[in-house]
């Protein structure tokens, strides 16, 4: 018997202005700047050339701004799903590296070596990654046999990486970021999870 098999590809939104100075966001509704939306509509011209059954967003507007130009791309309609919000990054929203090393060194060190356990005032990594694994399996579920683009944010692809390759939130750090408008490619045949490719970017050049 053949099993069928799921693709899930994770994509990161576009750029926003807070990315270029490297802010950061978290639950904060940066909208994408220009290249952000040119590289959106990449991604989506991208996805229209493949076959593509379901759309997922984040509710951020920066991924429904990057999830609309797959819609008019693909003909598809996004469904939202809160679970695929950025991590909250409570009292540190805006901040860049810069500024969290001057009025926290010592947090700074921590968040750096990959040791500290999430935001002040925001989330835990565990907690992002239990909610974005939540999120992904229900996606997988409905998926089930086809292909379904996710649009979401970096905190969520790297927690649910993570999560496919055996890793715990507390060791994220094994993982990369990725890109804006990357695409990350996991598939599920008789069960089991394979990351098939990560961080993907060809489709902007």
């Amino acid at each position: 018997m053949i099993c069928a098999m799921t693709t899930i590809l994770l994509a990161r939104h576009g750029e926003t202005d807070w990315n270029r100075a490297g802010r950061w966001q978290g639950h904060n509704d940066q909208p994408l700047n220009d290249l952000g939306q040119a590289q959106a509509r990449a991604l989506a011209a991208h996805l229209a050339g493949t076959t593509v059954d379901l759309l997922y967003s984040s509710d951020l507007v920066r991924a429904r701004q990057t999830a609309s130009a797959v819609e008019a791309a693909t003909g598809l309609e996004a469904r939202i799903e809160p679970e695929l919000r950025e991590v909250d990054v409570g009292e540190w929203v805006g901040c860049n590296r810069e500024e969290a090393r001057e009025r926290d060194p010592a947090w700074y060190r921590r968040w750096a070596d990959g040791v500290v356990e999430g935001y002040r005032g925001g989330e835990t990594y565990e907690e992002l990654q239990r909610r974005s694994v939540h999120a992904f399996e229900g996606i997988l579920d409905a998926a089930e046999g086809r292909t379904a683009v996710v649009v979401c944010h970096g905190g969520n692809i790297r927690a649910i990486v993570s999560h496919v390759v055996g890793l715990s939130a507390a060791e994220r750090w094994r993982v990369a970021g990725v890109s804006n408008c990357s695409l990350t490619a996991i598939e599920r045949r008789s069960e089991r999870l394979t990351l098939v490719t990560f961080n993907e970017t060809g489709h902007l050049d």
